[in-house]
């Protein structure tokens, strides 16, 4: 039976998160890419068109913050759900200003993310507001 589930890049520079998130959703029936950094992500997001796209906020380099700017610049449609171990409501601030969808808080409950990312999928373009703490 054909994949007919969206497509969502996991951009995090750290292997681990990477892992469990492509693991967990390809579980529930998602075509799931990752990248480690921005700038493969970027590259990713040109050649996929993901419907959702999961970022970490802090990466060495080009960080979630310039990489979601750049995205929503080249018109790289998708949602957005910023994720961050730190709590700085600053940058979340920014984040929800240039269009992330949503935003949750490392570590995150694995359930809890995936209705996240159920509603994400499932919502308008409106910004979603939930902070897992």
């Amino acid at each position: 039976m054909p994949n007919t589930q969206p497509t969502i890049l996991v951009i995090d520079d750290q292997p681990g998160i990477r892992r469990l998130l492509t693991e967990v959703l390809a579980e529930n029936g998602y075509t799931v890419a990752n990248a480690s950094n921005g700038y493969e992500g970027l590259q990713k997001a040109r050649e996929l068109k993901p419907a959702l796209i999961l970022m970490d906020m802090k990466m060495p380099g080009m960080d979630g913050i310039e990489t979601l700017r750049e995205l929503k610049r080249l018109g790289q449609g998708g949602k957005v759900i910023m994720m961050t171990a730190y709590g700085e409501l600053d940058l979340v601030n920014e984040a929800k200003e240039i269009g992330a969808a949503a935003y949750i808080t490392k570590p995150f409950d694995i359930i809890e993310l995936c209705q996240l990312i159920q509603t994400s999928l499932n919502e308008p373009s409106d910004t979603l507001k939930l902070q897992i703490v």
